[in-house]
């Protein structure tokens, strides 16, 4: 019984491209983050402190980013033969699993509030929102040039102007607070964003999750790289057909193909080729089985 083993390892998938705008937007974020956070405790405001930790973890998502490009750059080792890229997971599966904490500690703190309100200064917690509008607005305009023609710039433009949005309800609330005595909407407005916060977080934690268990990445069509593969000619069966994601940004596939008359470099590069260019698959791995009563015995 014949076995041909063909690995295609000539496709990377293209790496982030780290500007000088992620440097400048993680900057101002971690500088903003830290001054919300100061002035939220210092004031006893819970809109500002959730705000805060909402901010944090778009900060973390865009130095995922500058981690997912050193860490792909790095050069895979003799104990580390796939290299460094799974990083990326693991600080994804943190970045939520910490969000989670957060929000619960926060939200904790929130319902016992709702009940009996406690004075905050509404007019601290509206400059500390302009100023928040002015660097998430000026954050997103960083992105908004490349957003067009890089997925990850898109990613960072949208959550930077979500947060200006954010920073434009805790403005108003703070304005209210300040003129209305309306001590309540702190709280009120502190689980709305813990709300933002656990939609969001919950899907990175679902997400990485999935990828730290070798799980097929979401925006994998698995169904339909099976029919792909099937519908190859002189392809008659196929089994152990894997599929798991190497980084945040390069997905691996290996598959046993029943070729009774076997099956060229050639065609098995058109192969690695489709799948790379179809579906995302950076690093394929095809082995080739002639006979068809080993199919019978594994499929």
């Amino acid at each position: 019984m014949a076995h041909v083993h063909h690995h295609e390892n000539h496709h990377h998938h293209q790496l982030p491209s780290v500007t000088r705008a992620f440097v400048i937007g993680i900057a101002l974020n971690v500088m903003f983050v830290v001054i919300e956070a100061a002035i939220g405790w210092r004031v006893n405001s819970l809109s500002l402190l959730t705000d805060a930790g909402h901010n944090l973890g778009d900060v973390a998502g865009l130095i995922l980013v500058v981690v997912a490009v050193h860490f792909a750059k790095k050069k895979p080792t003799g104990q580390y033969t796939y290299g460094f890229g799974k990083t990326t997971i693991l600080v994804a599966l943190t970045n939520a699993v910490l969000l989670l904490v957060m929000v619960g500690a926060i939200g904790w703190e929130a319902v016992q509030r709702i009940g009996r309100p406690q004075p905050v200064e509404g007019s601290a917690i509206a400059w500390v929102a302009f100023a928040g509008i002015i660097i998430n607005g000026a954050t997103a305009l960083f992105f908004l040039r490349d957003r067009a023609k890089d997925l990850n710039a898109q990613g960072a433009f949208l959550h930077m102007a979500a947060d200006a949005l954010v920073s434009l309800a805790v403005l108003v609330s703070g304005v209210a607070i300040a003129y209305m005595h309306w001590f309540w909407i702190d709280a009120a407005l502190s689980l709305l964003i813990m709300v933002v916060i656990v939609l969001s977080s919950w899907n990175l934690l679902k997400d990485s999750l999935r990828l730290s268990l070798d799980g097929v990445p979401a925006e994998i069509n698995m169904e339909g790289i099976r029919k792909y593969l099937l519908g190859i000619q002189g392809v008659v069966a196929l089994h152990d057909l894997h599929i798991w994601a190497m980084s945040t940004n390069a997905n691996a596939l290996t598959v046993h193909l029943v070729v009774p008359g076997g099956m060229d470099d050639h065609a098995l590069t058109h192969v690695s080729e489709d799948l790379h260019r179809q579906f995302h698959i950076d690093h394929t791995t095809i082995q080739i089985e002639n006979s068809v009563e080993v199919c019978a015995q594994r499929c």
